[in-house]
């Protein structure tokens, strides 16, 4: 099981020396730093030299122009261990894959588990598939993440919500 995820896009070749556009997909940009290396689409890359000001970054072994319009529409990947490894979480952060998979309680009733999480507008929603045991006839309801959250216990995987179930009975 391929277990990677996207934390980047790869953009047009920039300047004549190899650099590229990149286009993060990822709330923590720090991770991209020189000798920081990625999966992409068959091949891994690693980083040479980067430009923050402009979003872009050369990788090794991409010289020119014609090299690095190769990469173009490709992502950078990353995985769990290596975000863990990499990223300094501060206080109520978490990565959403830590987040997908908890259980989700109102007022110490399970309302379901954390299927998705989607971005929109600079909110994240929580995606929640249902407790079956609810009786509710919808199978999935979504709610904002900072709006409602009162704790996240990611060792016990459980999520602890306010004012969700309004939502849940009007979805």
């Amino acid at each position: 099981m391929n277990n990677n995820f996207p934390i980047a896009k790869i953009g047009k070749a920039f300047g004549v020396k190899g650099w590229v556009k990149v286009h993060p997909l990822t709330d923590f940009p720090e991770q991209f730093k020189a000798g920081a290396t990625f999966e992409s689409d068959k091949i891994t890359l690693t980083i040479e030299n980067i430009n923050r000001k402009n979003n872009t970054i050369k990788f090794i072994g991409f010289n020119t122009p014609e090299e690095a319009k190769k990469l173009t529409n490709r992502h950078l990947y990353s995985n769990e261990n290596q975000s863990k490894e990499n990223i300094k979480l501060k206080k109520d952060e978490w990565f959403w894959f830590d987040i997908i998979g908890c259980e989700v309680y109102e007022d110490d009733k399970l309302l379901g588990i954390v299927d998705d999480i989607n971005r929109i507008n600079d909110i994240d929603y929580i995606v929640v598939e249902i407790n079956p045991d609810l009786g509710y006839k919808q199978k999935r309801f979504l709610f904002d993440f900072k709006r409602h959250i009162i704790d996240v216990d990611i060792e016990h995987k459980k999520i602890y919500v306010k004012n969700t179930i309004p939502i849940l009975e009007a979805s």
